[in-house]
């Protein structure tokens, strides 16, 4: 299976030696705000200090004795109240200088605050696509198959996978492929997370947790 995706298998060996290290990082949600609280008014939420803890985790990495070869970043890099503030490139931007003291490349991964600050279509030509990271050993069938349209590229999603190492792999997915946030309302993908969430969530606003099964905050893989 490892060959097949172009990650050729190699021997382990029993000792303790590092094969390679990497980083993980999750909702920054940075916003230039004052401290605020979640949806449900049950969390206090530090948007300022998340750049701290941001320069600290840059600042650790790149002091490791082993260096990680990479770090994911997991999604929701800046809040969503930038939205609302019409500030959403600037929180970027100044999440992206931290990131780029950073010693190692890093994965982008879209989060649902991705998707409530910019398109689907401002993303994929952001800093936040990191795709020209992925293995060029092996092009997805749906890359290499799909028509080049219009509504094909507002239809795509955004998933790729790499190889740090003989016998890994990672595989990076578009867990908001069927949502609401960032897509055109005029694809089918649009019209098809609409219809599922106003099924399970009867809320004026759907991103209420009040009483529902699903809200905007969820989303998933579309069947096709």
């Amino acid at each position: 299976m490892a060959e097949d995706l172009g990650c050729r298998q190699g021997a382990t060996t029993g000792t303790s030696e590092v094969l390679f290290s990497f980083g993980v990082i999750a909702d920054i949600q940075y916003a230039d705000l004052e401290d605020g609280y979640d949806f449900q008014a049950t969390r206090r939420r530090y948007y300022r200090h998340s750049l701290y803890h941001l320069q600290s985790a840059v600042d650790e990495w790149n002091r490791e004795e082993v260096p990680p070869q990479f770090v994911l970043q997991l999604g929701d890099i800046i809040d969503g109240f930038n939205a609302q503030h019409k500030t959403s490139e600037k929180a970027l931007a100044r999440v992206m200088k931290i990131f780029k003291k950073l010693k190692a490349p890093v994965h982008h991964i879209w989060g649902n605050h991705e998707l409530y600050n910019f398109s689907r279509n401002y993303l994929r030509q952001s800093v936040l696509n990191s795709k020209y990271l992925q293995d060029q050993t092996l092009l997805s069938n749906f890359s290499r198959d799909q028509s080049i349209t219009e509504e094909a590229s507002a239809e795509s999603y955004y998933a790729y996978h790499f190889c740090p190492k003989a016998t890994f792999r990672f595989i990076l997915l578009d867990t908001y492929d069927l949502s609401i946030p960032g897509r055109d309302h005029s694809t089918q993908k649009y019209q098809d997370s609409l219809l599922l969430l106003r099924k399970k969530n009867p809320n004026e606003n759907m991103n209420s947790p009040v009483g529902m099964e699903l809200s905007m905050t969820n989303a998933g893989f579309h069947c096709r």
